[in-house]
């Protein structure tokens, strides 16, 4: 497995490294674009190297109306029921009740996961109930090879993290550090699973071309993303960053036609749909505006874009923001003029591509947390878990053993 590990560094040179072989699994789900995206770009990687892969959609181990919950259910509930969604995520990190409702949900996969493993060598998990199932497999003995889990978000949850699986793998050293103070495990900061354009420099031709497309050059250009499903609360925010008096806004709509359809009336917005040249995007804009900290933060970090936290959805995009903030990878303001002084101040400088590897640059030691009470814990007693508020809103935490059993 240490041979395969060497795939997760985002400074990969195929032609530089002798051929692997082996054969990987690689388990995601089609939630959104971001788990899958990096399942894609891992198994890019690996089979540069000669390694085989095999890229398995999780949804299609569960039962079918299970499988159905999970992919449609996701947008409504966060779009529209927000209470809900954070109250769950909330819950299935402190509630020993919703931890065995998790649990009996994801054995509805084990016998599907089980037939996929064949002779597989190392199985890859980018999606958290995929690493629950393995790791339920690998404790009881049914699963010999070893399992790895990529966390594609920010900050790690409980969902992400199971005692039996062999290795958690992270974007950067903040995740690490998140994680490891609240989790008896041991963590590795690898670099990103991005394509290879984001890693790529913009001719400044090409640059200002695309800003003239866009009907955008001459002012501060502010990228907006909220991920493939368009969700969130996107205008909002897009009435928050007008509130600067000078900036140009580029919305990515993702798959909303009609959240474009909205937005695309408005004055000093440009609203995009589903677009393949997000690198192009990224190196005409001067910041990006995030509301969940998953795969476009990712690429911008990668590309060197500055990016802040806006409105963040709720459970896992609120946690992420809180994460960034803390690592001071991305400011979250909570208020029209906080951002308006936000993107002053990150557009006062300038891009830096070097900075970004530094913070990408994999880990040579896991941060791990050597015992359960070294760290701080999740009260049970607070209504609002301690990373999903913004930094100065946080509630004091108390220290001791974590909350509830594995």
């Amino acid at each position: 497995m240490c041979r395969i590990q060497g795939m997760y560094s985002s400074e990969l040179s195929a032609a530089d490294d002798p051929p692997v072989g082996g054969h990987v699994l690689i388990v995601s789900a089609g939630v959104g674009a971001g788990h899958d995206g990096a399942a894609v770009e891992l198994a890019r990687r690996l089979r540069a190297r000669g390694v085989g892969v095999e890229v398995r959609d999780y949804l299609e181990a569960l039962p079918g109306w299970a499988g159905r919950l999970l992919r449609d259910g996701y947008s409504p509930i966060v779009q529209y029921t927000p209470w809900l969604f954070e109250w769950i995520f909330t819950s299935l990190e402190r509630r020993r009740w919703a931890q065995s409702v998790a649990a009996w949900f994801c054995g509805l996969a084990q016998s599907s996961v089980r037939g996929w493993v064949g002779g597989a060598d190392v199985i890859v998990s980018t999606y958290p109930l995929a690493s629950q199932t393995l790791g339920q497999l690998r404790q009881r003995g049914q699963l010999v090879d070893p399992v790895v889990t990529f966390l594609t978000d920010p900050a790690a949850h409980r969902t992400w993290i199971h005692p039996s699986v062999d290795e958690h793998l992270t974007v950067t050293a903040a995740t690490a550090a998140h994680a490891a103070a609240h989790y008896p495990v041991s963590l590795r900061a690898v670099g990103a699973l991005t394509e290879p354009r984001f890693r790529d420099a913009v001719e400044s031709g090409r640059r200002r071309a695309l800003r003239r497309e866009l009907g955008v050059e001459g002012l501060p250009v502010v990228l907006m993303s909220a991920g493939s499903l368009g969700i969130g609360r996107v205008p909002d925010t897009v009435d928050a960053v007008l509130h600067h008096p000078r900036v140009r806004v580029v919305v990515l709509c993702g798959r909303n036609g009609r959240l474009r359809q909205r937005l695309e009336r408005r004055e000093r917005v440009v609203a995009l749909g589903w677009r393949r040249d997000i690198p192009e995007l990224m190196a005409a804009a001067d910041v990006l505006v995030h509301n969940a900290g998953g795969l476009s933060f990712t690429e911008a970090l990668v590309a060197g874009l500055p990016a802040i936290t806006y409105l963040p959805i709720p459970g896992h995009g609120r946690a992420n923001a809180a994460v960034l903030a803390e690592a001071a990878l991305a400011p979250w303001p909570t208020c029209p003029a906080g951002l308006a002084e936000a993107i002053d101040t990150v557009c006062a400088h300038p891009r830096s591509r070097p900075a970004a590897r530094s913070v990408l640059r994999a880990s040579t030691r896991p941060t791990s947390s050597s015992t359960c009470s070294s760290g701080p814990r999740w009260d049970a007693q607070t209504r609002r878990s301690p990373i999903s508020a913004p930094p100065e809103q946080r509630q004091r935490w108390t220290h001791g053993g974590m909350v509830g059993r594995w």
